[in-house]
């Protein structure tokens, strides 16, 4: 999937593959970008530095500076966690579907995949917790979801929250949740967090998904002190440290008032947008249906047409100069994920044409 938006978002008229918000501008964050001049270009504490890792903890409920490891983007956390308990043979349950980074590091790293799955129900995305339950074992070592999910916009409820954690520690077994989707909920209540449920619960988070900010490419754990000086040594052989600037700028964006106002426009961008996915589905209700999302600013939206969704995809590009992720890259058949927390009339148009697709194979 990141190698089929790198290789197009930049070349198609229509990008429809973001699964963040619309990003801000610098000067949306800090109105006098002079004083990133005085700002010194060497490294930075290699954990993220105190204020920002104090800054993060203020986030979470009984955390410190010291549950908190700032990496590169999400996707780093993500990385030096699963690096750290992967080997061959180990079992590793991943919810699915998923941002496939974990699946991808699971098979890569000859780990042992215990997959389950989210289900469609009437009207919202349900975890097979049963399945989990039965599949898990001593041997099982970590737990993975994604919580808000992409890239159904699914969010677990309280009581699911707790069930996983029960079936965790029934076992032993850690639980990585990233929740790089929290905040951006359309109904404006925070999805729960896994953190403080259980005493082996990992979080990950960051910046680029519900802050709209992934040029700064800032993430973090959260989790057991003694589990953030583990994974410190892991990070310490992949990128060092954060941006010094990244750094800088990350503080400025979480203190309390611009955080705030950041997530504010995410809801209020999501909010106006998802009536336009809306219509646009109904109007094709021969063909096309979703689940409503609960979070983030991507849909999944499946579809009835005789084409595989990666050929959808690939001659949409091609006709309409519009990207979509097919749902090929989530093993999910026919299903395309559609982000929405663009602009409004740039949202409308892309959809636009792929409607001009869907009717041109239809007849």
């Amino acid at each position: 999937m990141e190698r089929w938006q790198s290789i197009w978002e930049n070349q198609v008229e229509y990008n429809l593959s973001e699964s963040g918000v619309h990003p801000l501008k610098l000067s949306e964050i800090l109105p006098d970008p002079t004083v990133l001049s005085d700002q010194q270009l060497g490294y930075t504490q290699t954990n993220g530095t105190q204020e920002l890792r104090k800054t993060i903890a203020a986030l979470y409920a009984t955390a410190n500076q010291d549950n908190i490891l700032v990496t590169n983007g999400s996707a780093e956390a993500n990385f030096a966690v699963m690096w750290s308990f992967l080997g061959r043979g180990t079992e590793i349950a991943v919810m699915l579907p998923n941002y496939m980074q974990l699946w991808g590091l699971v098979k890569t790293l000859q780990a042992k995949l215990k997959p389950f799955w989210l289900r469609e129900s009437e009207n919202e995305w349900v975890p097979d917790l049963r399945s989990l339950k039965k599949n898990v074992s001593r041997k099982t070592k970590l737990i993975a979801v994604c919580n808000p999910n992409n890239p159904t916009g699914a969010a677990l409820h309280e009581e699911q929250v707790d069930e996983i954690c029960r079936i965790a520690k029934r076992v032993g077994a850690w639980i990585l949740s990233d929740e790089v989707y929290h905040g951006a909920e359309l109904k404006g209540e925070e999805t729960p967090t896994f953190w403080n449920r259980y005493d082996r619960v990992i979080v990950t988070n960051g910046l680029s998904k519900a802050y709209g900010l992934p040029g700064l490419r800032i993430g973090w754990a959260v989790a057991p002190s003694q589990f953030i000086a583990k994974l410190w040594s892991y990070h310490d052989y992949t990128t060092i440290c954060p941006s010094a600037l990244s750094d800088y700028l990350a503080r400025r964006v979480l203190a309390q008032d611009l955080r705030v106002r950041i997530l504010t426009r995410t809801r209020q961008i999501l909010s106006e947008n998802l009536p336009i996915v809306k219509k646009w589905v109904e109007d094709h209700g021969a063909h096309l249906s979703f689940i409503t999302p609960r979070a983030g600013a991507i849909a999944l939206v499946k579809y009835s047409l005789e084409i595989g969704s990666s050929e959808l995809a690939e001659r949409l590009v091609k006709e309409k100069s519009t990207l979509v992720v097919p749902g090929d890259h989530f093993r999910m058949g026919k299903y395309m994920r559609i982000g929405y927390g663009l602009t409004s009339e740039y949202l409308k148009e892309g959809l636009k044409r792929v409607s001009e697709f869907i009717n041109k194979i239809q007849n």
